[in-house]
């Protein structure tokens, strides 16, 4: 449907006259502006158009009547993803999570087809059908035998008792910790009026996993920073491809869909037009940042932070190493503002420039009259457990780790007491309140000292080893006093040759 409506509109063809009525099956149906061009351009009245769904494993068992009337929007007030419709006859649809559970309206789950139009298998392969047309659970005793087919594809009951299409199953990926469908972004890129067709996947680089996205514009000229410009303001920033790449066609299999195997490890193409070295000191640091972040060999000064594959997450990891190497507090957002390399160079001039290095802002300040406060529910949930069973080590949370070469103590308790001084949850205690119930009291910093003892087992040789670990769950199974000390304890131990396990 797609291609017929792109050629339409590339040959700039009426609707035929004739025409009545489109159905359509297979892939997803995206509603772009050639599909609406296509059938609001009937002249002889209103084209219908009914979207049906059907695997390869029965017949077509939903359907959806587009409305086409001037009075009820047109063309234009389709959804871009338009529903899959209601259930025809003789066809039993289940949506089921993960433990076969009926899902209620709204909620994802996986779409199992029965009934009628069922297929008995596949031909001459007993384990796949085994596997793919199950029993069917919610079969009353009048259709007890019956069978349901596992289709794989996500959908959702829509309020009206239609049904929602979200993708395949399998088709679903994660990245940054957000699930993402790519349908939903190839949907928002097919409805920019330049591309005709989109393909999205997920692939995996040195930053992390990362959607990648392949368009057609049969030529239209257009950048793919454009396109990306216009897809930020309709998606989330985690829906957004950390790359675009305009092409001739998309890749198909032999039975016609895209190929997306094909594009997984396909490379996307750069330009490869001269790098805009940097100029200064402080863009040659945050090119050598970037790099190092986004795993490339070279930045261009010039060069978008976001185009070339950065996030959000790896926006706060820019801002951290500028606060530890120039100690200069830059807001996240400033980035999304200034994305390139010699303007956050312009930013950060001008934030030193207006007084040097910003220092840290400081903890917020305890209001009068708040130096005690009620536990919160997890901290009377432990404040509990200590009275029932005192000086137990059940939450302790120990951990070890190795530091291989010269250590500076000193640095390390200056370190230590720097964030024990900034965060007061480190300089919390429970005491017994005005009643019966505890209260949580923050102790100033001057009144909480950060020892490191260090404890030299550097003699000790070939012993060293087991008599660390021996110290280490000693100390993990010794319980804190949540009364009168800070929740938290640290030990140097000393090895042979330079290193140590704090």
């Amino acid at each position: 449907l797609q291609m017929l409506a792109e050629v339409a509109r590339e040959e700039d063809r009426a609707t035929p006259p004739a025409l009545r009525e489109v159905i359509t099956a297979g892939e997803q149906l995206q509603i772009t502006p050639a599909v609406v061009r296509f059938f609001g351009a009937a002249a002889d009245g209103p084209v219908l158009l009914d979207n049906q769904y059907g695997p390869s494993e029965c017949h077509v068992v939903t359907a959806e009547m587009l409305p086409s009337s001037p009075r009820r929007g047109g063309p234009e007030a389709w959804p871009t993803l338009p529903a899959i419709g209601r259930p025809i006859a003789d066809t039993a649809i289940r949506l089921v999570d993960a433990a076969f559970r009926p899902v209620p309206v709204g909620v994802a789950g996986e779409l199992l087809i029965g009934g009628a139009p069922l297929a008995r298998g596949y031909l001459g392969r007993p384990a796949r059908t085994a596997g793919a047309f199950v029993p069917d659970p919610f079969a009353g005793p009048a259709a007890a035998g019956g069978r349901l087919y596992r289709t794989g594809d996500l959908a959702r009951w829509l309020p009206d008792g239609g049904i929602e299409f979200l993708g395949r199953r399998d088709t679903q990926v994660k990245v940054r910790g957000f699930r993402v469908e790519p349908g939903e972004v190839e949907a928002a890129l097919a409805a920019h009026s330049a591309v005709r067709e989109a393909a999205v996947v997920v692939q995996d680089a040195p930053a992390g996993r990362r959607l990648v996205a392949w368009v057609t514009t049969g030529g239209a000229a257009v950048a793919p920073s454009e396109i990306l410009a216009e897809l930020r303001r309709t998606l989330p920033e985690y829906m957004v491809p950390a790359a675009l790449e305009a092409i001739d066609t998309l890749p198909r299999t032999p039975s016609g869909k895209v190929d997306r195997r094909a594009l997984a490890v396909r490379t996307v193409a750069v330009d490869e037009g001269p790098v805009a070295e940097p100029r200064t000191p402080l863009e040659e640091l945050l090119a050598g940042q970037w790099c190092d972040l986004l795993g490339l060999s070279s930045v261009g000064v010039d060069d978008d932070f976001f185009a070339l594959g950065g996030h959000s997450l790896l926006a706060t990891r820019v801002t951290a190493r500028l606060r530890s190497a120039l100690g200069v507090e830059v807001p996240v957002r400033r980035l999304f503002e200034a994305p390139t390399v010699a303007q956050l160079a312009r930013v950060v001039g001008d934030l030193l420039a207006d007084g040097g290095p910003a220092p840290v802002p400081p903890p917020v300040p305890r209001p009068p009259g708040m130096e005690e406060v009620p536990l919160s529910f997890a901290q009377q949930r432990l404040w509990f457990l200590d009275r029932l069973e005192p000086g137990s080590a059940a939450y302790n949370l120990p951990g070890a780790l190795r530091l291989d070469g010269p250590l500076v103590v000193r640095g390390v308790e200056e370190a230590l007491a720097a964030i024990t001084a900034r965060h007061e949850s480190l300089r919390t205690v429970f005491v017994a309140g005005g009643s019966s119930d505890a209260v949580q009291r923050v102790l100033p910093a001057e009144e909480v000292p950060v020892p490191l003892p260090v404890i030299d087992l550097a003699g000790l040789g070939g012993a060293a080893e087991g008599e660390a670990v021996r110290l280490i769950r000693r100390e993990a199974e010794r319980p804190f006093d949540l009364a009168t000390a800070p929740p938290w304890r640290y030990r140097l131990l000393r090895l042979p040759a330079t290193g140590g396990v704090p």
